[in-house]
């Protein structure tokens, strides 16, 4: 295998990962429930192609004659792939059914709750970094991170952790807003149901009636 088809197999990697990663960043947006849905399966069969794209990879490599760089780059993506296909994917399934309810009512305004479930950080977090990190297996397998004496690799390690770092919070403060909105009407309709005090009702209290004098008989 030449240069070429390793950085064919290594860009189509990332261009799947990255486009779920911008997929899974507008989830939290959908306004109706019908578009919570669509974007929900389209994440879902975007990720699943991530995963068939890794396999893929290691078969050509291993069919084709040839030294390759393409599973070496593959391997750094690994990692957060293995997070999206043992807790990502749980967590769109859950989205998915809890969406499916609103099949008749399409336009209906998205729950609060889904989006609050969307915008989890367990759910675009690592999508965004398996993009992330295959984007650094291309740049490896076109020779821009082996660069000796210049410290590109330390320095895209560095850039990508932070970059992980500053994802990571951003996901986490927008899943701690749209919690707050969900469940805001749950305290909003418990203040409403609290029963009020009723004033105390005055009893009138008739004054005492005095005692008939007794009469004695003689």
């Amino acid at each position: 295998m030449n240069t070429t088809t390793d950085l064919i197999l290594a860009g189509t990697l990332a261009a799947v990962w990255l486009a779920a990663g911008l997929v899974a960043d507008v989830l939290p947006g959908a306004h109706t429930a019908r578009a919570l849905r669509q974007r929900t399966r389209a994440l879902s069969m975007m990720a699943g192609a991530g995963v068939a794209v890794f396999v893929a990879v290691l078969l050509v490599t291993v069919l084709a004659p040839g030294e390759s760089t393409a599973p070496a780059a593959a391997l750094l993506p690994a990692v957060p792939a293995l997070l999206v296909v043992t807790v990502t994917a749980r967590r769109l399934t859950h989205i998915r059914r809890g969406v499916n309810a609103f099949a008749t009512a399409p336009l209906a305004p998205a729950p609060p709750a889904l989006l609050a479930a969307a915008a989890h950080p367990l759910v675009a977090a690592p999508l965004q970094v398996t993009g992330l990190a295959a984007t650094i297996g291309v740049a490896s397998v076109a020779g821009v991170i082996e660069v000796p004496g210049t410290g590109v690799t330390g320095g895209a390690l560095t850039a990508a952790a932070v970059i992980v770092v500053v994802l990571t919070a951003r996901h986490a403060v927008r899943h701690s807003r749209l919690s707050v909105a969900a469940l805001a009407p749950l305290s909003h309709g418990r203040l409403h149901a609290r029963p009020t005090a009723q004033p105390k009702a005055e009893v009138e209290v008739s004054p005492p009636v005095p005692a008939a004098p007794e009469v004695m008989v003689g």
